[in-house]
């Protein structure tokens, strides 16, 4: 069971509701069993002052679905009823929480958790900047729009909320006066006079308002980008990061808003809102921060330097600035949008870089490792139907074709190899093949294999990997027969690694189904590895030189080395060309932080 507000987020988004089962309404949790009706006017005042509570005491989350019972004067959360999502609209608690709580609270989530007949609605509502307070509609106890000239403050306390009294209202106002330094009605003139001061008609909010230091800058950029017909500020502004933020609304309905976003050294942006929902939308999965700290904000398009506008029609939009690194957002003809990295290299090797090698030592292996983050990862499984499937590709593989390459181009008739299962388990969360070429004496020489797990409690993403490897030099010499030369050339090698990565980020994801329409919780990798793993008898590894002819590279600055890797951070699906020059250009940055300083792609 969980025990905190983190716990609960993070077993809600593991589609694991049944976790909150025992725990007690508090804080930072509250539970319903059913959905708010909104046509209800009551019903709308329950939700703003909810989220406005958790939004004024810290943050917490509402879960939507869950009967309690009585316990001791606490309620416990007892059982699950769920909630059939035709039932809820959800764009409309998301349009009530933004026009019904002063200032709209920033970075709320609303999201769905647990399996088809148990689903659960849950609204996620992060702590809020300490210095403000969130307001609502005072309650006008029947139905009717509701009253503008009069606020009511929600507070949480415990389990429970309630309304903050007026005369600690009246001491908050005092507060701020006095604040001001003058008398009272002049303080309060000039409170009025500031709210209003450049803000036209209305009495909303103003463009900049809540961001001093940036107001200025943000009107200038508003003024810039007036012609795209903002609307007026739904909102105070608000900062993410360096940058600065204001959600603007039309005030005819139908008419989609705006996000105006002020980047440090770029020009200024705003972003039709349903863009910046998949861009919120797209990054809500990162666990332990906000979408946007994750996956950023909106980039300009290269040699952009004036104010630019990303309309509601737009179908690509880069991103950067987030944990994530760079990325970019597209829409497909349906409608939906996507994020995926922008191709780079890194030298970080993650945990799974060395999956299934316990007990093998051969002499030099060549692997391809993708790790892929899906959200919601954890309901996958792997069918038979599926399963039987691989089986069926894998000898037509572009990693069972390079084993054969490997031995034709050296003349060898070698027998062909049968795919087995093993030699890890097979199971509904993880898959394994191999084929083995057997040398004159029956020892294996040649051997490819290829791994899918799906997530563990030591590994949070799926991981599918796809090896070649040399298993013993001898063996493998013998079986080519005498005379052929059977170390191997750069250019095999890199034909070898394209045939295991195609395989890893290709066909071996199918055997969970359909993957096209995952979201990603981090950005997928590609870990590629060259390693010479059996020891001489004095215990020392082989270098990498004795099986592969590295003197494309150039020399070497750095010594010998039994390995060697490097990290591409890209999608996993792509064209073979793409792949093919994606590859070369790892390889060389692979090279020359290995001591190639002279490795060229054009020589590679």
């Amino acid at each position: 069971m969980v025990k905190d507000l983190k716990g609960v987020l993070a077993a809600l988004d593991a589609q694991e509701p049944g976790s909150l089962l025992g725990l007690r309404e508090t804080q930072w949790v509250d539970a319903k069993s059913g959905p708010y009706q909104l046509a209800d006017h009551k019903a709308v005042e329950e939700l703003t002052k909810d989220v406005a509570a958790f939004a004024n005491g810290g943050g917490g989350v509402i879960v939507i679905g869950i009967a309690t019972r009585p316990d001791h004067d606490e309620e416990v959360l007892a059982h699950i009823v769920g909630v059939d999502p035709a039932a809820v609209n959800v764009d409309q608690i998301r349009k009530l929480i933004r026009q019904r709580i002063t200032p709209a609270p920033r970075g709320v989530r609303i999201g769905w958790s647990g399996a088809d007949g148990e689903r659960v609605l849950f609204i996620d509502v992060p702590a809020q900047a300490v210095d403000t307070l969130f307001v609502v509609p005072a309650p006008v106890g029947k139905p009717g729009s509701p009253r503008t000239d009069t606020v009511a403050v929600p507070m949480r306390d415990g389990d429970s909320t309630y309304w903050l009294p007026r005369s600690e209202i009246q001491q908050l106002l005092s507060a701020g006066v006095r604040a001001l330094g003058m008398p009272t009605a002049q303080a309060l003139i000039e409170l009025v006079r500031h709210a209003v001061s450049e803000a036209g008609p209305g009495d909303g909010p103003r463009v900049g308002q809540g961001l001093p230091d940036r107001e200025r800058e943000m009107r200038v950029a508003y003024e810039q980008l007036a012609e795209a017909g903002l609307g007026q500020p739904a909102g105070e502004a608000w900062a993410q990061g360096s940058a600065a933020l204001q959600d603007l609304h039309h005030e005819r309905d139908g008419e989609p808003g705006w996000v105006l976003c002020l980047v440090v050294g770029c020009p200024p942006v705003v972003v039709a809102v349903p863009v910046w929902q998949a861009i919120v939308e797209a990054g809500r999965h990162a666990p332990g921060q906000s979408p946007l700290a994750a996956i950023g904000l909106p980039r300009p398009p290269a040699g952009t330097d004036t104010p630019w506008v990303i309309a509601a029609d737009s179908r690509s939009v880069d991103v950067d600035g987030g944990s994530w690194g760079a990325g970019r957002m597209t829409c497909s003809g349906r409608g939906v949008w996507r994020w995926q990295p922008l191709p780079r290299f890194s030298l970080h090797q993650g945990r799974s870089a060395e999956i299934g090698t316990s007990g093998q030592t051969p002499a030099l292996r060549l692997r391809a490792v993708v790790n892929l983050p899906w959200a919601e990862a954890g309901r996958l499984e792997i069918s038979k139907p599926r399963r039987t499937l691989l089986e069926q590709q894998l000898p037509h593989s572009a990693v069972a074709g390079a084993v054969t390459m490997l031995s034709m181009r050296r003349g060898a008739d070698l027998p062909a190899a049968r795919w087995e299962r093993g030699p890890f388990g097979n199971s509904a969360r993880s898959v394994g093949y191999s084929c083995t070429i057997a040398g004159s004496h029956g020892g294996p020489a040649l051997k490819a294999s290829v791994r899918l797990a799906l997530p563990t409690t030591m590994e949070s993403t799926v991981v599918a990997c796809a090896d070649v490897l040399i298993e013993d030099a001898e063996t493998w010499a013998a079986a080519l027969g005498p005379g052929w030369e059977t170390q191997l050339g750069f250019d095999e090698v890199q034909a070898v690694l394209l045939a295991a990565w195609e395989t890893a980020a290709e066909l071996l994801p199918d055997v969970v189904g359909d993957v096209a329409g995952l979201s990603w919780a981090a950005p997928p990798t590609t870990e590629l590895r060259m390693t010479c793993e059996q020891p001489a008898d004095n215990g020392v590894l082989p270098v990498l030189d004795e099986f592969v002819d590295l003197a494309p590279l150039g020399s070497n600055d750095g010594g010998p080395r039994s390995r060697m890797a490097v990290t591409i951070i890209a999608a996993p699906a792509m064209g073979r060309a793409e792949r093919k020059s994606l590859l070369r250009e790892a390889l060389v940055r692979m090279a020359r932080e290995f001591g190639y300083v002279d490795a060229e792609v054009d020589v590679v």
